[in-house]
């Protein structure tokens, strides 16, 4: 099979690998996903929600044709859910069973490959390879500073200790992208130890082309008006501000309805695909749906 560095001799082939698999990234997101993908080092990607931070990593994953592993954070996340655990049932029933026969069963019996789970930072370093597998960190900011500190510690040494089996080291050190959207800060260590990069907004033309690239079955006018209507949207006080991921929802809905223009009527029916608060919908209507869907309804 094709090494890593022969499948990504340099920036150019990540950004036309990433853009075969549906997931069109400028120079510098091709750059940043090229360089923790060589050296390797962790990468921090920041940005609003909706621009595609998590399909950064599930499209290079694709890309590399190697396993996408997931860890989701959320508030009090520890460090077992994140590594291993004990299937404690299993070992009963086996416990049980040895019973019954009149067998003895020791610790060493009971804590082996056959009775662990992995969790995903733990199955992201044990991955076989022939490539490093892509470990996702989403969201890294909703969980708590112990964690943080736990992560670092993990991700600079790609290696952890279970106590009954010893230290697990990374053959293939997994590629980690780490994504925040900025609920709190990170800490400067955590930081220091990632590349960083902020995916922003993408124009109203590159939206219009990645919006093609994942409905491909929409007309370009489409696509090109719900670019534009997303970005008149943003320049509003609202609450939740429409990504790229709303914008291909947007017209995914208006294709299924049958609608191939955005017209006052079709904005009117599926603006809950792009805004999610009730709050954020009344200001745009109270701007106008005119003003929404510009001068070409």
């Amino acid at each position: 099979m094709t090494s890593l560095d022969d499948l990504l001799p340099d920036v150019d082939a990540l950004g036309r690998a990433l853009a075969d698999v549906g997931y069109l990234a400028d120079a510098g997101l091709a750059t940043a996903l090229f360089c923790a993908a060589r050296l390797p080092q962790p990468i921090l990607l920041e940005g609003e929600a909706g621009v595609g931070k998590t399909e950064a990593a599930k499209a290079l994953a694709t890309a590399l044709d190697t396993p996408l592993i997931r860890l989701q954070c959320y508030e009090g996340i520890d460090a077992g859910e994140a590594l291993y655990e004990w299937n404690y049932t299993r070992q009963l029933l086996a416990i049980r069973l040895a019973e019954a026969r009149g067998a003895d069963l020791t610790d060493a019996d009971m804590f082996t490959q056959d009775y662990l789970v992995e969790r995903p930072i733990l199955a992201a370093i044990r991955h076989p390879g022939p490539r490093p597998a892509v470990l996702l960190v989403d969201e890294i900011d909703r969980a708590d500073d112990e964690f943080e500190a736990f992560l670092l510690e993990v991700l600079a040494d790609s290696a952890v200790t279970i106590p009954e089996l010893g230290t697990q080291v990374a053959v293939h050190p997994p590629i980690a992208i780490l994504t925040s959207n900025r609920t709190r800060d990170l800490h400067d260590a955590l930081k220091r130890r990632c590349l960083y990069h902020w995916i922003d907004y993408p124009t109203t033309a590159r939206a219009t082309e990645i919006i093609r690239t994942r409905v491909p079955a929409a007309r370009q006018s489409l696509a090109a008006h719900v670019a534009e209507a997303v970005a008149r949207i943003r320049t509003l006080d609202v609450q939740k501000a429409p990504g790229i991921a709303e914008a291909i929802g947007w017209v995914d809905a208006l294709r299924l309805l049958g609608f191939e223009v955005l017209s006052e009527d079709a904005a009117a029916i599926t603006i809950g695909s792009v805004l999610k608060y009730r709050e954020d919908a009344d200001l745009v209507v109270d701007r106008s749906l005119s003003w929404l869907v510009g001068d070409h309804a």
